[in-house]
């Protein structure tokens, strides 16, 4: 993979977390908090996936997946307490 490509990668990357995060400051309810939240995971996962093709060190891939199967977790539990107020 070529350096430019990884850096216009790293770029969207880096913009997606940006705006995520400006969602999830200023959200006016607590579901647009939650899927500002989900969607940083996944663009964190991507990150993840981009570094570890471009450090060729495959273990980022299984670190990956192991982050996105606890932010569903996490995003499962999430909902469930928005949805019944535990």
């Amino acid at each position: 993979m070529s350096f430019t490509l990884s850096l216009i990668f790293l770029f969207a990357i880096i913009l997606g977390v940006f705006f995520s995060l400006l969602r999830m400051l200023l959200g006016p309810t607590s579901s647009d908090r939650a899927v500002a939240v989900d969607t940083i995971t996944t663009t964190v996962v991507a990150l993840l996936v981009l570094l570890a093709l471009f450090f060729k060190r495959y273990t980022y891939l299984d670190i990956s997946l192991v982050y996105s199967l606890l932010a569903f977790i996490g995003l499962v539990a999430i909902a469930r307490f928005m949805e019944r107020g535990i």
